[in-house]
């Protein structure tokens, strides 16, 4: 059996704690954490879009990656 592996400063407790944390959580708050946390990121955007134009806008994320 291997061992896991966390995030520096991180153990299993810290890990048990955070999903507790967001399993607790109702609909309502996890959507305004996620909104809270991206409005941290100014250098990126989230938005919402149609599930089919998905596989486009992943080809789109990779040729930017690849360039």
């Amino acid at each position: 059996m291997s061992r896991q592996k966390f995030p520096k400063g991180w153990d299993a407790e810290s890990i048990k704690r955070l999903a507790e944390h967001y399993d607790n959580m109702s609909d309502e708050e996890r959507a305004a954490d996620a909104d809270a946390a991206a409005l941290e990121q100014p250098e990126q955007t989230v938005i919402s879009v149609p599930t089919e134009l998905m596989p486009a806008i992943r080809q789109l994320l990779a040729a930017y990656k690849a360039s």
